[in-house]
């Protein structure tokens, strides 16, 4: 079991958020540069534990079970783009500290690999949201890999952490993006993992409870 998190800073909903300033494409590319310095030597691996599970960004040569160790994923970040806006902000995931975490691993082509990384970062890094880090990753086989994963920053605001349910079913009820609502996000990546016989019971027990929550209309007061 991971340790829940309270957020004290975030207790109603819109939560009071400056807008999100994108990064510039040299920003992007510093960032990619820097943590590719990091690495160590041999073939790039990815660490998928959210969409990039039913919507790959990059091609790869293998694909692995994989799990790793000392962090877990939780519907912590507000999103003012993707799955929501700054007026109504949305979720997703992150990979934040304590327990662990289920996924996939994939091993990314040598080939084009600066291209393809340098459009993960556009999806996942668009606001320097998250921390890229090397993880170590345990494959179903029991061998391990150094993986890439993209873990959240405690110290930004918009770090949301563990919200109340009636501020999660505002979001689930309302928020909705670019790429769609947060709680379409939230249904594709639990059937995903369900799929995968790797189900998420937290995520699966925050929807059945919003579904389960009364007619959105008292919250709407």
């Amino acid at each position: 079991m991971h340790r829940q998190i309270s957020s004290s800073t975030h207790d109603s909903y819109p939560p009071k958020l400056a807008p999100a300033t994108p990064l510039t494409h040299p920003e992007l590319v510093a960032s990619l540069e820097a943590t590719l310095a990091q690495r160590q030597p041999g073939p790039v691996w990815l660490f998928a534990y959210g969409s990039l599970i039913w919507r790959p960004e990059c091609p790869a040569v293998a694909v692995r079970r994989a799990r790793v160790h000392g962090y877990h994923r939780g519907l912590y970040l507000w999103s003012q783009l993707h799955r929501g806006t700054p007026e109504q902000p949305g979720l997703v995931l992150g990979l934040d500290r304590g327990g662990s975490c289920s996924g996939f691993a994939y091993q990314l082509p040598d080939d084009q690999l600066d291209d393809h990384l340098l459009a993960l970062w556009k999806r996942e890094m668009p606001d320097g949201s998250y921390r890229p880090r090397w993880l170590q990753c345990h494959l179903e086989d029991g061998s391990k890999v150094q993986a890439l994963g993209f873990v959240l920053k405690r110290n930004l605001p918009c770090y949301a952490g563990s919200l109340s349910d009636d501020i999660l079913n505002r979001v689930l009820t309302e928020a909705c993006g670019h790429f769609g609502t947060t709680l379409e996000y939230v249904e594709r990546t639990i059937t995903a993992l369900r799929a995968h016989a790797m189900p998420d019971r937290n995520l699966e027990a925050l929807l059945q409870r919003y579904r389960s929550a009364p007619l959105l209309e008292a919250m709407q007061g």
